[in-house]
This record gives structure tokens, sequence and C-alpha cells, in this order.
């Protein structure tokens, strides 16, 4: 392990990892529009989906805490409109990401279709029921975006993973980049659709690359988007195992893409990314107040 060359306080740390997700800038004073939603998703690089909609659908905050009101009709037209900008995949959880990333991500799909890194009731249908799987991407290739709900399969035992079979095969399917997601619909269900009829020609044209340097770029990406993490934050940001990204931090660090630094009160090495900021002043552009009184707040520390 490469010995760390720097140390930092954890004011310090905070206020990289602030800043590396965007928090160091004042929210825009102009309408929000389709170039403020691409400088967010190149900073954080996803955005994780749920389903859950209590204030609002976990996708659409993110935005929010970073640009202040703006309509949601352009994130929906980004990640299921035209012209689309984004794609839905499996990364830290089921996730919207740049299209550039799908070609780092496709050794996931490889491994899913081998029926590796899937949930345990989706791994038949790469082996003994892979024939059931394909008719469904048979149906989908012959009529277009089609919902799970409109395949007739048997249904499964109610309740929220109380999938149908035919559910289960898409999603072993979309696993394995066969199918993706053309659009959402009513109570936000997938409609699925082939992938040369949703992605982008160019990013499907984009060389697959060796699975070793797709795991070295979504540590980069990762490392920018956190400024300062551990090895397990890394990982976790793409839901990266440690026999696949543990060698590569090293080649990283090697290369000058990581810089190995000691946290003051963590337990664990950590890493900084070359162009992280340290903002010298408080990170509270946006209301650092309890009504009319500055609240308490760490972050006025220069330390």
């Amino acid at each position: 392990m490469t010995q760390a060359r720097q140390t930092l306080s954890l004011a310090q740390a905070r206020r990289i990892a602030l800043a590396a997700q965007g928090f160091a800038e004042a929210r825009p004073d102009a309408a929000i529009t389709p170039r403020h939603l691409t400088r967010v998703l190149d900073r954080i690089a996803l955005l994780q989906i749920d389903s859950v909609n209590v204030v609002s659908r976990a996708h659409y905050l993110p935005l929010f805490s970073r640009l202040g009101s703006y309509p949601q009709a352009l994130l929906d037209t980004a990640a299921w409109g035209k012209p689309r900008r984004l794609f839905e995949y499996w990364a830290h959880e089921a996730s919207l990401l740049p299209l550039a990333t799908q070609p780092l991500l496709r050794w996931r799909m490889a491994r899913a279709e081998r029926g590796e890194g899937v949930w345990g009731g989706l791994k038949p249908f790469a082996h003994e029921r892979r024939a059931e799987a394909e008719a469904i991407l048979d149906v989908i290739q012959r009529d277009g975006p089609t919902p799970a709900s409109a395949l007739e399969t048997p249904k499964g035992p109610k309740g929220w993973w109380g999938w149908s079979e035919g559910k289960k095969a898409c999603e072993w399917l979309f696993w394995s980049g066969l199918i993706t997601t053309a659009t959402r619909r009513g109570s936000f269900e997938r409609v699925y659709d082939l992938p040369e009829r949703v992605l982008p020609r160019a990013i499907l044209k984009t060389p697959t690359p060796a699975e070793e340097d797709a795991h070295k770029g979504l540590l980069r990406i990762a490392a920018r988007a956190l400024g300062v993490a551990t090895a397990p934050d890394l990982r976790d940001y793409f839901r990266q195992s440690p026999g696949d990204a543990n060698a590569r931090l090293e080649e990283l660090v090697e290369a000058g893409d990581l810089l190995p630094v000691k946290v003051q009160g963590w337990s664990q090495a950590a890493y900084l990314h070359p162009q992280a900021r340290l903002p010298r002043a408080c990170i509270r552009r946006r209301a650092c107040r309890v009504g009319s009184r500055p609240a308490p707040c760490w972050r006025r520390s220069t330390r």
C-alpha cells in the first residue's frame, strides 16, 4: 500500500467533499436549462432512482439541492425523451447515468448474461430458463416498447417484490444489457426496448474497454465525484468489488490519478482526487441561517 503523503483535517475533508459534490457554488440566478443539468451530472456522475414518492422521487432531489427550483421535465426529457442524455442501469443502485458511462458498465452486463452478479431469482434465466427470456426478447423486438405488465406470464406473490415471471426475465435481460428502459409510465413502470432503438448509435459503436480499464474509469469518476474518499467509498459509488477495484486503485496512484492522503479521525487510508478543491471560505452560499440569525456551522472554519 502506498504511503500517504499529506494529512487533511476532518474539516478540510468535509469541505473538499462538499465542493466535489457541487455545494461550493451558488445556485444559478438564471432560468435552469439542460446545460445546468449536464454540469451537475458531469460532477456527481449518477442519480439514484427510487420509486418511493414522498416529497418527490429521489432522483429529482439532488438537482434541486444544487440548482434550486427547476422544471422536472428537464430531467424527464434527458432520461426518457429526445434528445436522450441519460440511460438507466445498475450503478450504485438503479441509476440514471450520462450516456458516456455506458461502455464502462458493459463488463457488468456481460457478467449478468452469464448469471454472475445478479439476484438469485434471476440467475436461472442465464441458464436453464434462458429460452423463456429469449422468447420475451423476441416479443420486445417484434412489438417495440413493452412493459412487463403486458406480458402474459404467471404472477408472483403479492407485495412490492412479487414480480411475475415475465418481470424477472425482463430484469435479467435489462441487467444483461440486452434490453434497456425506453421510458417510464403510470406508477413509474419501466417500458423496455432494444438498446439499438433507444441509445444513440455513437454510444453503441464506442469500443468496449477491457474490464481492468473499465474498473479504473469508474474509480476515476467516483474519485472526482467524492473529492476525498476511502477505498470502500470509491468502490461503492459503482458497487465494485474489492477484487475488481483494489489493484486498480494502486495503478491509479502510480499514474498520479489518485493521491494517497491521511484524514484525521479516519481509521482507513484515503485518496484525494488531484483536481479536488479545498474552499477557504464557508460552504454556505445558500442558507446557513435559522430565521434571521446565522446558524451554528462547522463550515465557518478556514482551517
